[in-house]
């Protein structure tokens, strides 16, 4: 296939993906107003039960329609998780061979749940977040953040964790079809923290320590859980190779005496 014929493919691709997401942010901003309650709602448990003033602040004029059209496109994204990641694995296997792209279907299925599972628990864990990042505010005191700040806060978090979620499954398709062994995952830990560290800094909503925690913990639960089904996976691949050499090697001691004897 010529480079102009990938991106066409490409091209296909992101449309499909595009068309998938309109009814997602057609949702999204049918309930923007019950989904912007839900997002409050840390906010207004702050204040009453510390005594504090939390609160948006709402700046500019078009800012509340700015944040309207965001979380609509956001959660058309979210919604339209199975399409994009299926349009992503039809770009990708025409280059694979037959037995590859039999392991990727597979892991396509089980990575779709497990990114929505990765949004769902950044959506469980955002509230404690935004309570711990706040409990430093004295009584008496203020948190009038800015609207955009705070929604790209939340946004960022339950994205970032759907990707995460999305590890394993990487990590377990090229062990899978033999490309790298669980000890060579297990011998690069050192370099994983680092990397994992670094990645959190990055993409972590706030500019703390704990935000970076929140994020970096989850990830490398996930990735030294992945090691640990690739070793197991390696194991039971290495007792069937060994089975199917010690049969080889029973079958030509068989064949071997039969042959002298023709010989003969």
């Amino acid at each position: 296939m010529s480079l102009k014929e990938h991106l066409v493919e490409a091209r296909n691709r992101l449309f499909k993906s595009a068309l998938a997401m309109i009814p997602g942010i057609v949702i999204g901003w049918i309930l923007y107003d019950p989904l912007m309650a839900a997002v409050t709602a840390p906010l207004r448990d702050i204040s009453a039960e510390r005594h504090i003033v939390a609160s948006l602040n709402f700046e500019g004029v078009t800012t509340s329609f700015d944040l309207k059209l965001q979380i609509s496109l956001i959660l058309g994204l979210i919604l339209a998780s199975p399409v994009w990641i299926y349009q992503l694995w039809a770009f990708i296997t025409p280059g694979l061979t037959k037995k590859e792209r039999r392991y990727t279907l597979s892991y396509l299925f089980a990575a779709v749940p497990l990114f929505l599972a990765g949004v769902y628990v950044g959506w469980l864990i955002w509230p404690n977040i935004v309570r711990a990042l706040t409990s430093f505010t004295p009584e008496g005191g203020s948190n009038i953040m800015k609207a955009v700040d705070y929604l790209q806060f939340v946004l960022q978090l339950m994205l970032f964790m759907g990707v995460a979620f999305l590890v394993p499954v990487l990590l377990f398709a090229l062990n899978a079809i033999g490309m790298v062994r669980g000890k060579t995952y297990l011998k690069a830990w050192r370099f994983t923290i680092l990397g994992v560290t670094i990645v959190s800094a990055m993409a972590a909503p706030g500019s703390d320590v704990m935000s970076m925690f929140f994020l970096a913990a989850p990830l490398l639960v996930l990735y030294f859980g992945a090691i640990g089904l690739c070793i197991l996976n390696d194991k039971r691949r290495d007792r069937r190779l060994a089975k199917r050499a010690k049969e080889t090697e029973a079958n030509a001691d068989v064949a071997t005496p039969s042959k002298d004897l023709e010989i003969h």
